[in-house]
């Protein structure tokens, strides 16, 4: 029997144990710990309050990183020639862009991406490492997506054969789930903003995840008794951070439910710092 609350956060906390352990292993026989860098173009809060997460739980356990902050008024051959200089320096294993960048540079951004080395892409949104996922093959995977399909085999829900529903199509969340439901087997429906009829979608769903940034979306007079669901998104109601699902609303009926915030967003950077992970061992073996 599967517990009720997906608890992410006891979960990534556990994971980020035992990658503590390797990492000081791993020290201990090269004297190499993983480097993480991390560039912020501007000065979005937002997207510095993320930043400033991930790299305190880097220190935490081990892992070096730096950040890189540049000027919204910087140039692209100035932003491309600082993600070369990070591709060319052997002592860094892992590189991140923050997005979304500033407006100037949206137009631009998949080409900012194909310039990192797919090595060193540990947001697993290069083509390379796209099109890797495209044939099951999972080794460097956005962290989000990694993060959920995690946290729904340990507290053992079975994914095989039952119906899923997304509500997300973007590279970091909706895409990538498709292939890794697809690859255990289950039934994927996703859907979006022009989803007509959306709500007979949800009503569907064994396992409904949802990313769409709109506070208490999900009411229980949406979901059918049983459904299991993943809440991502997030929004800020009178101080205070609220999820796309309705939690208290929808408890009492539901198979399963992680909450939010406390469910998804710590295995999101448990799961970027065990792709730096792996990126480093990648790179310290060639």
């Amino acid at each position: 029997m599967i517990k009720k609350v997906l608890n992410g956060k006891e979960l990534a906390e556990r994971l980020n144990s035992e990658l503590k352990n390797k990492i000081n292993l791993d020290y201990q026989k090269t004297g190499i710990r993983p480097k993480l860098a991390a560039i912020l173009v501007g000065d979005d809060p937002a997207s510095k309050l993320y930043i400033n997460i991930k790299r305190k739980t880097c220190a935490r356990l081990g892992i070096d990183s730096i950040l890189i902050n540049l000027n919204k008024d910087i140039t692209n051959t100035e932003l491309f020639t600082k993600i070369n200089d990070l591709n060319s320096d052997t002592t860094v294993h892992g590189i991140i862009l923050q997005l979304p960048l500033p407006e100037k540079f949206k137009p631009f951004t998949l080409e900012f991406i194909e310039k990192i080395d797919p090595l060193k892409d540990v947001d697993g949104l290069h083509p390379i490492n796209k099109g890797k996922l495209f044939d099951y093959n999972e080794e460097i995977v956005p962290a989000t997506p990694k993060g959920i399909i995690t946290l729904l085999e340990y507290y053992n829900v079975e994914l095989k054969g039952k119906h899923v529903v997304i509500i997300n199509r973007s590279n970091l969340v909706g895409k990538p789930l498709i292939f890794m439901f697809l690859k255990r087997n289950a039934t994927v429906t996703i859907c979006h903003t022009s989803t007509s009829d959306l709500e007979s979608h949800i009503k569907k769903a064994d396992i409904l995840v949802v990313a769409i940034g709109q506070a208490d979306f999900i009411t229980k007079d949406k979901i059918k008794e049983g459904v299991v669901i993943i809440d991502v998104g997030t929004s800020r109601v009178n101080g205070k951070t609220r999820g796309d699902v309705k939690f208290e609303d929808v408890f009492d009926i539901v198979g399963a439910i992680s909450p939010n915030p406390g469910g998804v967003g710590p295995m999101t950077v448990s799961f970027l710092l065990q792709n730096t992970y792996n990126a480093y061992k990648r790179q310290i073996r060639e």
